[in-house]
């Protein structure tokens, strides 16, 4: 049996394969499979699609690198949440945990268990309430009722993930390993169809769209708008690879293989990203998924895959998009677990979440909190609208680690050698910056509610620090 860490009571049972299963399992969600159409809605450009995937990819790797030289100022639970707190001290540093709570992560969470959810409905049909009691609202904005099957499964996937990771940490990385083969495997398979069924042509990538001339006529300004918005479609998709330093408390060996495990996971993600994308495009030519963006109820890979094998494409990539977000909906609930669990250690959250069980040394107390809110969060049904205004916010905090690693270095408290330092960090520090302030711009609204949000923890703050001295 691994002994406990020295601070937590954790056990680290985490190796780096299962480190980086994690990585990988906690990007590859539904946005693989969705996401295309509404980028070609928007670039009707097949060159600009692979492009936009490709430069999200390479800031995410960006990113990657600079957490990976985070990643050895702290070996214990709660990864980005240590960081912030060693950097910038606690005030930001609950801020972060406070709205990874109330929003960032446990909206995560709610939102692929409802995609999940969402799937199984896709192949059965799941029973709803009448409409007089589906049209009950709270103020006229919550229906907690309305599309109360969906619901109740993605309440139950929840619940049943949850106690897989209260049993042991080990049996949470043997369900992302699991899973995180099977995504892998049927991704494959997918490409396998779009290559090999012999309807596919090279040429469906270079025709042009119909739509171009409205890309063409556009200043360079105006094209970078739209390629940048396009681009949040793809980030979605590739979010979640710091998820495994909340983990750090239960890896082994973390100075060596975080950096590997978040490295190593964005380039196999990245590459994957990239092929599917244009397995998609050597099917169909990208009018074909534009046709798909005004149509939410599509998800582009079903689409291909009916055309490629007939009716039973759907239910081949409804399974596949049950395994991913399975598989992610868990990487999630395992691992941000650890944020609350590292804050209520320290007197910063509800205490009983800082407790270890004796017998399976997990968080125990922290998985049912959050397991108690995302549930709440999909009765609500707001889990989407609330990730829509806080889109940024993680990029506030993503922006404030990589330019943490700068006063490190100026406070001389970082002695190792940093990959790419500090040309690395910069270019992801900017382009953080950049992105935050396109989001004011553009949804100035739901950016000033986002930030309202990450505000509501400054009353909590208080009250737990007060109560702490």
């Amino acid at each position: 049996m691994q002994p406990p860490t020295e601070k937590s009571g954790l056990s680290r049972k985490l190796g780096l394969f299962t480190a980086l299963m994690i990585v990988i399992c906690s990007m590859i969600g539904s946005g693989v499979f969705k996401k295309i159409a509404p980028m070609a809605g928007g670039l009707y450009s097949s060159k600009l699609i692979l492009l936009c995937w490709l430069f999200a990819g390479i800031i995410t790797l960006l990113g990657a690198i600079s957490y990976s030289g985070l990643s050895r100022i702290n070996k214990e639970a709660g990864g980005e949440y240590q960081y912030l707190k060693i950097i910038f001290g606690k005030f930001f540093s609950f801020l972060y945990g406070w709205t990874a709570f109330a929003v960032i992560q446990s909206a995560s969470v709610a939102s692929i268990a409802y995609v999940f959810s969402q799937s199984v409905n896709n192949i059965i049909p799941l029973p709803n309430f009448a409409l007089n009691i589906s049209d009950i609202s709270l103020f006229g904005y919550i229906f907690p009722f309305e599309n109360i099957g969906v619901k109740g499964v993605a309440i139950l996937t929840i619940i049943i993930i949850t106690f897989i990771n209260f049993f042991g940490v080990q049996y949470g990385g043997w369900t992302v390993n699991f899973f995180t083969i099977a995504k892998i495997l049927g991704i494959i398979f997918l490409l396998s169809i779009c290559f090999f069924s012999g309807i596919g042509n090279s040429s469906n990538f270079h025709q042009q769209s119909q739509h171009i001339n409205e890309i063409s006529s556009l200043n360079f300004w105006g094209l970078t708008s739209i390629v940048f918005a396009a681009m949040l479609s793809a980030f979605w998709a590739f979010d979640g690879w710091v998820n495994i330093t909340f983990l750090a408390g239960e890896v082994k060996n973390p100075r060596r293989n975080l950096p590997i495990s978040i490295i190593g996971g964005v380039i196999i993600v990245t590459a994957f990203y990239l092929i599917v994308n244009y397995a998609y495009l050597y099917v169909m030519p990208v009018d074909s998924y534009v046709g798909m963006a005004h149509n939410q109820n599509n998800i582009a890979a079903a689409e291909v895959v009916k055309m490629l094998i007939g009716p039973t494409g759907f239910i081949i990539i409804s399974v596949l998009i049950l395994i991913s977000t399975f598989g992610t909906t868990n990487s999630s609930v395992m691992s941000s677990s650890r944020i609350y669990f590292a804050m209520a250690k320290e007197g910063m959250f509800f205490r009983s979440a800082g407790i270890v069980h004796s017998k399976y040394k997990t968080p125990h107390k922290a998985l049912f909190i959050q397991c108690f809110w995302s549930c709440l969060l999909v009765i609500s049904g707001t889990f989407d609208q609330l990730t829509d205004m806080l889109i940024f916010a993680a990029f506030i905090f993503y922006g404030s680690g990589a330019f943490g690693l700068f006063i490190l270095k100026i406070r001389n408290n970082y002695k190792e050698k940093i990959f790419g330092y500090p040309v690395v960090p910069a270019l992801f520090v900017i382009f953080c910056a950049v992105l935050i302030i396109s989001s004011f711009v553009e949804r100035p609204v739901e950016s000033l509610i986002g930030i309202g949000l990450i505000f509501t923890g400054i009353p909590f703050y208080i009250y737990w620090k007060n109560k702490n001295s």
